[in-house]
């Protein structure tokens, strides 16, 4: 994988779980008087909050990247864990196998096939609001991003487009697709300036555990060799 492709990967991480701010509610999506099986985005982004809130998680992860320009997509798939506060694991198992991980100061990518290992700080590529900060302290969404109701999937799932407040790095919109009755999210769609797209899907996540801090942490091995990230701009 390209330095390009990864800068996409990890701004699509780190906009998981976005930090929302409100927005406007249309007649299109959320109704504005929640009914048993309507509510409005206020409630359903509480009802996020109040699912994700200092919650260990697990998942099973599905990824599709594509860059526009030059028409290439690429897919892969593995397991992701997250601990909250600011730590996440992501272990790639197709295409290729390589882990992403961050213990909240630190950021490594290491691919055992290259006998590799990148490094950076993780508050450059997950802080105000860009990591999948949001999936580790969901307590943060709503500072970064203006939310807006979408309508609901084919499954009735809720929809919720982000809008940075602020101009930020590798992100123009996200979209996050909330499953209708656990409140959890299933899909996060990340769209660049030039129209890049990355899409995770979510599946058999688990809250129900305790994860030790050991797994966010990375030891590199001996004879590796060790890149430093460049830091994105702002």
């Amino acid at each position: 994988m390209t330095l390009k492709k990864w800068a996409i990967v990890l701004c699509s991480l780190s906009i998981l779980f976005p930090y929302m701010t409100y927005g406007q509610e249309s007649s299109s999506g959320f109704n504005r008087q929640a009914g048993p099986s309507s509510l409005t985005l206020d409630e359903v982004i509480s009802k996020v909050e109040e699912r994700y809130k200092g919650a260990d998680f697990s998942a099973r992860f599905y990824q599709v990247s594509t860059l526009k320009a030059v028409e290439i997509t690429d897919t892969a798939k593995g397991r992701i864990f997250v601990k909250y506060p600011g730590m996440m694991r992501w272990e790639y198992e197709t295409p290729e196998k390589q882990i992403i991980l961050t213990d909240g100061k630190r950021l490594w990518i290491y691919r055992p096939g290259e006998n590799q290992v990148m490094m950076g700080k993780a508050p450059s590529f997950f802080g105000d609001g860009k990591g999948a900060g949001f999936l580790s302290d969901i307590k943060r969404v709503r500072q970064y991003f203006d939310a807006a109701n979408e309508k609901k999937d084919k499954n009735e799932n809720y929809v919720i487009k982000l809008l940075p407040k602020k101009e930020m790095a590798g992100v123009s919109e996200i979209y996050l697709t909330i499953d209708r009755n656990r409140f959890e999210v299933v899909q996060i769609i990340t769209h660049n300036i030039y129209k890049d797209e990355t899409r995770i899907e979510l599946s058999r996540l688990r809250f129900e555990q305790k994860l030790d801090s050991a797994l966010f942490r990375f030891n590199i091995p001996d004879g590796v060799d060790v890149l430093q990230l460049e830091e994105p701009n702002r």
